[in-house]
């Protein structure tokens, strides 16, 4: 089976405003809803009924969720999905299928490169016996090299065969996993400079390799920036470059429903 994705770059301008107006003015959960109203029902979507649906990742994914344990050992805590794209796509998929009774867990750790989701995979991933896996990592692998306070030696090499080996015990470990991996993006403005280039585009070519060697969803937030940036400058939609704004956060959850309903 071929990997699916949302393939943003073909969008003309009435399309792409439209969707993300529907994006953007889903941020109230409503608009964000129709984009999985699709889901109900779809075996080949991985949300059949109870679904386990975890999202993994750094900062952009944490986005500022609890780590409260009363809170954080049970699905749907709004406080422990953070305040980012996985909230509002969580939030979405329980308001437009509030009887199939998912459960939604969100473990994103800011800061965390593969090989730090790889040393936690065992009680924050395998554990929860998640049905729908998605993954965001990769920013902070190529990042962290740039700033010598940190002192980070790690290569694009090492991030795709450390990317591939958590995907392949994630497999074997859970077969029936329908997995979906994330497209590492930044826009060019506050932290992300001519020094992040074009060796981050090498990262993001990997995340691609490692989805279609395991047939994933590929969500192409990259892409999906890069048409968003036509309509409005870089720092409406991270003001650093790399976390994401309401209206950022908004567009990501709107574009990731739509990949994992196999919409093209």
């Amino acid at each position: 089976m071929k990997h699916q994705t949302v393939e943003t770059h073909a969008l003309n301008r009435r399309g792409f405003l439209k969707t993300s107006g529907a994006a953007l003015g889903a941020a109230s959960v409503a608009g964000l809803a129709s984009a999985c109203r699709s889901l109900q029902d779809s075996s080949s979507s991985g949300m059949t009924q109870g679904a386990v649906i975890l999202f993994q990742g750094d900062s952009i994914t944490d986005a500022g969720r609890s780590r409260d344990p009363a809170l954080t050992a049970q699905p749907n805590q709004s406080p422990a999905l953070g305040s980012g794209y996985a909230s509002l796509a969580a939030a979405a998929l329980l308001v437009s299928q509030s009887a199939a009774g998912f459960k939604i867990y969100n473990r994103g750790i800011s800061g965390n490169k593969v090989f730090q989701l790889a040393e936690r995979w065992t009680t924050d991933c395998l554990a929860l016996q998640p049905d729908v896996l998605s993954i965001l990592v990769g920013v902070n692998d190529l990042w962290h090299t740039l700033d010598p306070r940190i002192g980070y030696n790690g290569t694009v090499e090492i991030y795709e065969r450390d990317y591939q080996a958590l995907v392949e015990r994630t497999r074997r470990a859970l077969p029936r996993v329908k997995l979906v991996i994330c497209e590492p993006f930044v826009l060019r403005c506050g932290a992300v400079n001519n020094r992040w280039f074009p060796e981050f585009d090498r990262y993001r070519a990997a995340a691609r390799r490692v989805a279609d060697r395991h047939q994933a969803v590929f969500v192409p937030f990259q892409s999906m920036f890069d048409e968003a940036i036509k309509f409005a400058p870089p720092d409406h939609w991270a003001k650093d470059g790399v976390h994401p704004s309401s209206a950022g956060a908004s567009l990501m959850a709107y574009f990731w429903l739509q990949a994992v309903r196999g919409k093209s």
